[in-house]
């Protein structure tokens, strides 16, 4: 049976290279993309797991994909093509949170809500309709968009979540929580709904992904996201493969994370 091709957005560094960890694990041979931005530390990426992991059944190969330039997009679409002819499992894991940038003054408002929505939805759609042609050449399609669970407006009231602690009375306010980030994942999970919709018929099954509060370096500042509660970004990685390898199918069409279903 030829292996699973897998292409895995921002897959150098935090969750994306988590779920590579995970896959060199597996049981299953998989041929995964390591996407990222810089190919010098792709191929770090690459490197290390390979070195970690020296009797994976699976294969890893680099690709320079940098989601928020067509250009880029469309060149490893032409690569992945030309390499492979077919993409089974596609994973929107490359985001941003830009939410400390107006804090520190190097974004105005209205820059940070655009680049987060921009990298976060825009690209992300881009990255995505631009691949289905070749993931509808895959066998067993699965399409994964990595969210949050900052983005459940049912968890929203949860007062014992620093995000969603009410600011004192007055203006401005403090800078609580992370607006724009949790916005733009709220978003990202109608998206996945969207293409939940739109590739129902054609057999794909579509999530979106809760991996859960962990210490990445997402923000900027991956310490103090541990200081913060975060947990270890290495649990992801095993969740991530699970969908994946399938054992997740019946919960297809909705924002799922390691207990269930997240609440919408």
């Amino acid at each position: 049976m030829a292996s699973k091709v897998v292409l895995i957005t921002g897959a150098n560094t935090g969750i994306g290279y988590q779920i590579v960890r995970a896959l060199c694990s597996s049981s299953h041979a998989y041929d995964v993309i390591v996407g990222g931005r810089t190919p010098t530390k792709v191929q770090d990426a690459i490197s290390a797991a390979q070195k970690e992991f020296p009797d994976t059944k699976s294969k890893l190969s680099p690709i320079q994909i940098d989601i928020e330039s067509d250009d880029s997009i469309n060149n490893a679409f032409e690569e992945v093509k030309s390499k492979f002819g077919k993409v089974d499992i596609l994973v929107n894991n490359a985001g941003a949170q830009f939410d400390a940038l107006l804090k520190q003054g190097k974004l105005s408002e209205r820059e940070l809500w655009n680049q987060t929505w921009n990298v976060n939805n825009a690209s992300t759609q881009v990255m995505t309709s631009t691949f289905v042609p070749l993931l509808l050449e895959g066998s067993e399609q699965r399409l994964l968009f990595i969210t949050s669970g900052t983005s459940t407006l049912a968890g929203s009231e949860n007062q014992s979540l620093f995000v969603n602690k009410y600011p004192p009375k007055g203006w401005p306010k403090p800078n609580y929580g992370v607006p724009a980030y949790r916005s733009a994942k709220t978003g990202l999970n109608m998206l996945m709904r969207e293409w939940h919709k739109n590739l129902r018929e054609d057999g794909v099954k579509v999530f979106a992904i809760s991996p859960g509060f962990l210490a990445t370096g997402l923000g900027g500042n991956p310490e103090m996201n541990k200081k913060m509660g975060g947990g270890d970004p290495e649990v992801a990685g095993p969740f991530i493969r699970s969908v994946i390898e399938g054992e997740r199918d019946n919960d297809a069409g909705k924002v799922i994370n390691k207990d269930g279903v997240q609440p919408w």
